[in-house]
């Protein structure tokens, strides 16, 4: 590749946060999570020490200097001893047989990164950020992290609100000692059970419980059980949903998952109404899953089939560390370093629904390589899936099971904000 080409690349990536492998084999790109977020913003950043803090540590030397090292698991891990190989029974002979199948696509993604050396000089200083300690101590103000799920739960849940204070004047920059309502119209709302919108072409700074969170401009979300997930369909199909993510708590036996957020039974997620919540001229629906064979097996036999979406493609999510080299051996049975979202479409009312037929024929399975944020939290891959969307552009997007929020989103689950607190960002 062209020196200037590169270079090109990597400004491009510099300011989208997305890396494009412009000679790949496969279709592959590197992500930073990050700067993908801050583009929905304009006044505030999201923080990279705490986004990536499970795979950095911040160390500061003696001369001021901030440096960041990578938290090895290799040393964190004690020595093993050597195992017998695995007996496989008839199902993982079947999760293995899928991971042959993607293993050289997965390798040669890899290789690609492994290649780039300008953009490997990146990735160390990803999780570096300029906020000083007064900068974060101010936007970490207030009191104990409330507990979402917990609160939605008591009888008391329907008096809870949210305080969001809406600038006068989208993009002002105001002074930080100013009294907040000489700056800003507040709007008191319930949080819970309700459409908590934000309508500005800015981002809203709210307040809950003493505890301070951002909104994305032009978002909205809805924070609730999977009950009450119906009161988000559109009364007219015309004004639903042209692309639909979905990240399900899918049942678990690690008791180690179980402790970081509770889980579902697999068939409660039958009830989904995604057609429901489908645009008439169709919707795609992306659905993260696991490596396991049975969900597979769930999956491809009775959930798409009751939501009546049809497959279409895999977009595979590969985890990386600072130094560009898996988070584990690409073959370890049960903690392999991907993770898989499946694509497929759901047919609506209207005429466009014929152009889905074409449009399932011209997607691909394609690759994404990060490295991964906190535990379960997916890198925001909306972007990359736009030009797959039937209907009308920009399409109206909703991610369901939502832990953060997106520009022009609405993000429902019982708790949206979770990183939206504002820990998880700086002036």
């Amino acid at each position: 590749m062209a020196e200037s080409e590169t270079r090109d690349q990597l400004t491009s990536f510099l300011q989208s946060g997305i890396y494009r492998f412009s000679n790949s084999a496969v279709p592959v790109v590197f992500m930073d999570p990050v700067r993908v977020l801050n583009r929905s913003y304009s006044r505030v950043r999201v923080s990279p020490s705490t986004y990536y803090s499970r795979f950095f540590s911040s160390n500061v030397a003696a001369d001021g200097v901030l440096r960041e090292t990578e938290l090895s698991s290799s040393s964190k891990k004690r020595k093993r001893k050597e195992k017998k190989p695995l007996t496989l029974n008839e199902r993982e002979q079947a999760a293995d047989q899928r991971h042959q199948q993607v293993r050289p696509m997965l390798l040669k993604a890899h290789k690609c990164l492994i290649g780039a050396a300008e953009l490997l000089g990146v990735l160390r200083s990803l999780s570096w950020d300029s906020s000083s300690t007064a900068e974060r101590r101010e936007l970490t103000a207030g009191g104990t992290e409330p507990s979402f799920l917990e609160l939605g739960k008591v009888w008391q849940a329907p008096l809870y609100e949210i305080t969001l204070n809406v600038p006068r004047t989208c993009g002002s920059n105001e002074n930080e000692g100013d009294n907040v309502d000489q700056w800003c119209d507040q709007r008191v709302v319930p949080v819970f059970d309700n459409l908590v919108v934000n309508e500005i072409g800015d981002e809203v700074e709210a307040e809950f419980l003493s505890r301070k969170y951002v909104i994305p401009r032009q978002s909205c979300f809805y924070m609730s059980d999977l009950g009450k997930i119906h009161n988000l369909i559109p009364a007219d199909p015309g004004s639903g949903f042209n692309l639909i993510l979905i990240d399900p708590p899918w049942e678990n036996a690690s008791a180690h998952q179980k402790l970081k957020y509770p889980t579902l039974p697999n068939r409660y997620f039958l009830s989904l109404p995604i057609k429901k919540l489908g645009h008439s001229d169709g919707a795609l629906v992306g659905l993260w899953v696991t490596n396991r064979e049975r969900l597979r097996n769930f999956v491809e036999e009775e959930l798409f089939p009751s939501w009546g979406v049809t497959y279409a493609a895999s977009l595979f999510w590969l985890k990386v560390k600072a130094d560009g080299s898996l988070t584990s051996d690409l073959d370890l049975f049960h903690h392999r370093p991907y993770e898989c979202l499946l694509l497929g479409y759901c047919n609506g009312e209207g005429d466009g629904s014929e152009l889905l037929s074409g449009m399932e024929e011209t997607m691909e399975d394609q690759i994404v390589i990060s490295i991964p944020g906190d535990y379960s939290r997916k890198p925001p891959v909306g972007e990359l899936l736009q030009k797959y969307v039937p209907g009308a552009h920009p399409p109206r997007c909703i991610e369901l099971f939502a832990r953060e929020m997106v520009a022009r989103w609405t993000s429902w689950g019982n708790e949206p904000l979770r990183f939206q607190d504002s820990h998880f960002f700086f002036r």
